[in-house]
Order: C-alpha cells, then structure tokens, then sequence
C-alpha cells in the first residue's frame, strides 16, 4: 500500500497540471475500451454474481453488484458526460481589488490523492475515477470483494484509457487484493492519501469513522422522507411518494419513511397502501395509520431511522407542518427529504428548516442524483456540512486556494 501511495502521490503532480483535451482524451478512451471489452465485463460479472448468489447476499447487494448491458452503456454515456463538463480546475472567481492596490481571488486547484471505499457496485469504478481525473486528482480505489472480477476487468479498460492519453498509471489505481489490511492501511495514509471517501453500508463507514486518520467525505445513511402536506395536490402526492419507494429499493435516494398531514391522511393513504401492495412493498406505522388502513403493521421506534434498501416504508401521520419538521429533523439520515404542497408560504418553511443535503419541493427523492443534477456523475452524496454537501461531482473534488495579483505592492 505505501508503493501505491508514492505512485499516487508522484502520479497527482502530473495530473494536476494535465491540459483539459489529456483528461477528456482519457475518458474517451476508457470509454471506447468498455465498449470494445463488454464481454469480457458481463463474463467476469457473471463470476462475480455466482460467487454472491452461493453465498446469499441479499437482494439489495445483487441489484448494486450487478453488469448488463444496460448499466454498462450507462457507464460509457457518464464518461462521455464528465468529459463534457467546463474543467474546474485554474477558475478564478470573487476577483476584486483591495484598498492596498492588490488584486485579490480565489481558485480551483485538485485536491490531491483521494482514496475511495465502496462496496458491490461495479459502475462506482467508473463513475469514481472519471471524475477524479477530470478534477486533477490521482485515485485510489478499492472495492469490494464481492466484486473484485468485474472491478479488475473495468481497471484493465482504465489502464489502456489512461495509456492512450499517456498518463501514468498511478493516476488510477485499482487495488486488486479482498484484503481488509489494505483498508486499515488506506484510511492512515496521512502521507499519501488528502481525503477518503467511503460508499457502502453503515458498519463499513462506523468503522472507517473509528480508525481513519485521513480527513473523510461521508454520509452514513439515506433514510429520505416525503412529506404530503395539508395543501398536497393529491395526484402529485401519489405519483411522487410511489416513484421515491419503489422505484429503485436498494438507492440511497429512496423513500424509506412517508410523512402525511392527518387532513388528507384519509383521503390517500388507502389509496396508496392498495399501490404499495401491489408492489409487495411492507409497511409499518404509527397507530393514526394503521386506524385507517388496518393491513398497515406495526412500526417499532427504530424503523422511523431505519434505512431499509428493501420493499418497506415506514408510514408516520402528523397534525401538520411544524410537526412534519420536527419529526424529520429529529429521524432524518440528512440526506434528501421533499414536501408535496400547493402552499408557497410551507414550501418555504420546509426549505428553510430542514436540515438536509438536499430538500425538494413536489418532486421525488430519486432526483437527489449526481447525473440528475447535471454533475456528470457523483462520487458519493456527502451530508457533511464541511467543504461539500449532497451530490459529490467535480466542483466537490477541488480546494480553493487564494491568489494575489500585484504590481510591486508593500505593506505598511
């Protein structure tokens, strides 16, 4: 891990200063050679997929580790996207004169090595080293296990990118062990490594949070909420709190708890419950709920902050706004949460006094998306308050640094 570290390290000084066509010529390449490989992806992803079937991972864990065709033109089209992107780094911005004469501003600059940790998903690979390359960063990435075949034939197409663009290889480097030593070594790297960014479940960032010694970008968990208010439109209601749950179960951007006015609680939540299940989808809730749709089970005090990645919601009925708010502050993971209502004065209110990430107005969770907000890609959704927060995409993987334009200046 320490030779990786130093050719990282070496690797973010040329990097750093690579012109924008370098970069943009890379990711096509890699794109091209995803392309070119797509076989031997989906064979190696077949290896990858047996080897969890026989050890039972759970649904959530197939569908994150997955490769069709399908994700795999994904990937191509976020290359593509993140080669389109305005290159942040050198932007000057907030330039403004000083009393003393010198010309003062600010800009973007790489951060450095990052070091990324990320369970079952294949696509984070791509999605991971695009932009840090296209950022000026040098990345380490080391996924997990369960994916370790697709992982390294993904890093085969990284490899012949960055060397058609004649970069070095330490711009991207994929580690290739399952060994969780190579972990504890990552995350204390203070010498090699700026920042780490974890992407997986709960336990992996708890323990990450315990032993790093390297500065982190982070969430621990998505449990989004939405929010139906007194002045919902009611149609709006159902297609919103439908799409932000079942969707997509397994996404940190999912639903996990449905928060409604007990005005209209009546009117859609028998309506809804019969969509739910339908779609096989549990639901537990508070006893208002389950006294109007008596299939509704029981829900116990940690479901409310409870990130299922799975086919159950929590269902909470509330007297209203100030009630919806605290409620949602007090479970929320931080991540996204979204209030459906007509009312402009209560928009403004939920917009104002959640605290998360991200907070939506009649519009479902599953936006809360790097490629949805037009980053290209994401990196990771940090509910940090510290350098970054939501979607992760270029602009959050630089530093600012100031700049000062002067002609002969002294200070009195």
């Amino acid at each position: 891990m320490a030779t990786v570290g130093a050719a990282a390290l070496e690797s973010s000084r040329v990097i750093a200063h690579a012109t924008t066509e370098t970069k943009n010529k890379a990711l096509a390449s890699i794109a091209e050679h995803l392309s070119d490989d797509r076989q031997n992806l989906l064979l190696a992803n077949l290896l990858d997929m047996d080897k969890a079937l026989s050890n039972e991972l759970d649904a959530a864990l197939l569908d994150r580790l997955e490769l069709n065709n399908e994700r795999i033109d994904a990937m191509i089209e976020g290359l593509h996207q993140v080669a389109s992107l305005s290159d942040p780094v050198g932007e000057m911005t907030d330039l403004g004169v000083r009393p003393s004469g010198i010309k003062l501003g600010k800009m973007r600059t790489p951060i450095g090595v990052i070091g990324i940790i990320y369970e079952s998903r294949p696509n984070v690979t791509i999605d991971a080293a695009s932009l840090c390359l296209k950022a000026g960063n040098a990345t380490i990435l080391r996924g997990g296990s369960e994916a370790i075949h697709s992982n390294q034939a993904i890093a085969d197409c990284i490899k012949k990118g960055l060397d058609d663009a004649g970069l070095p290889q330490g711009v991207i480097q994929i580690i290739s062990t399952p060994d969780r030593d190579a972990v504890a070594e990552l995350i204390t790297m203070t010498d090699y490594v700026d920042v780490i960014i974890p992407r997986g479940g709960k336990g992996l960032i708890q323990r990450l949070i315990t032993d790093a010694r390297v500065p982190m970008i982070k969430h621990l968990d998505g449990n989004c909420h939405v929010y139906i208010d007194d002045h919902a439109d009611l149609k709006k209601a159902v297609d919103i709190a439908i799409n932000s749950k079942t969707h997509r179960y397994g996404v940190c951007n999912a639903m996990e708890s449905l928060v409604i006015a007990k005005s209209v609680a009546d009117k859609i939540l028998p309506k809804l419950a019969a969509m739910y299940t339908t779609k096989q989808v549990e639901l537990r809730g508070c006893k208002k709920s389950r006294a109007i749709v008596s299939t509704i089970n029981e829900a116990r005090e940690e479901d409310w902050s409870e990130e299922f990645l799975a086919p159950i919601l929590a269902i909470k009925i509330v007297d209203g706004l100030d009630h919806a708010i605290k409620h949602i502050n007090h479970y929320s993971s931080k991540h996204t949460e979204a209030i459906v209502t007509e009312n402009d004065q209560n928009s403004r209110r939920f917009l104002a006094e959640i605290d998360s990430s991200s907070v939506m107005i009649n519009a479902s969770t599953r936006f809360a998306d790097g490629f949805e907000y037009g980053l290209g890609a994401e990196i990771g959704i940090s509910t940090d308050k510290i350098h970054t927060r939501g979607p992760v995409g270029l602009e959050g993987l630089t530093c600012q640094k100031w700049v000062v334009f002067g002609d002969g200046q002294i200070r009195q």
